[in-house]
């Protein structure tokens, strides 16, 4: 698990634009069962492509008309329950982290995995995300 110190300023880094941050399984189930219409859930993480692509692309991509109207993350490697309930709702994706999921009625809907993070600028990851979102939301 890593130290809360180093953790904190990233998870900061998307609850200071209105990700809930879901620390607990509970709190993931709940966000998830109780949104009937969208919600973005984030597999955040310590890695380089979450610092330098994934986080910073799915901020630009809250520029969009449109949005969810619901937004939470789980810390991989931190929040471990959350994370493990998280995943267990991207079914049949495998674990990765980073990763974005979109949800439309508790539904998955749209997947971003790792390997499409890696590689891939910001703004790339926020014209993929703001494509969904213009479709779902």
């Amino acid at each position: 698990m890593y130290p809360e110190e180093l953790v904190i300023p990233m998870k900061n880094d998307l609850t200071s634009v209105g990700f809930v941050d879901l620390n607990s399984a509970d709190l993931v189930d709940n966000m998830i069962e109780n949104e009937s219409d969208t919600l973005l859930l984030v597999v955040n993480s310590v890695c380089g492509c979450a610092a330098g692509n994934m986080r910073p692309g799915v901020k630009l991509s809250l520029n969009n008309e449109k949005t969810p109207t619901s937004m939470g993350t789980v810390f991989a490697g931190f929040d471990t329950e959350a994370t493990a309930q998280a995943r267990r709702y991207f079914l049949p994706f495998p674990p990765s982290s980073p990763s974005i999921g979109l949800f439309k009625g508790g539904k998955l809907v749209h997947f971003i995995e790792r390997h499409h993070i890696e590689g891939a600028s910001p703004q790339m990851i926020a014209e993929n995300l703001a494509s969904a979102f213009n479709e779902f939301c």
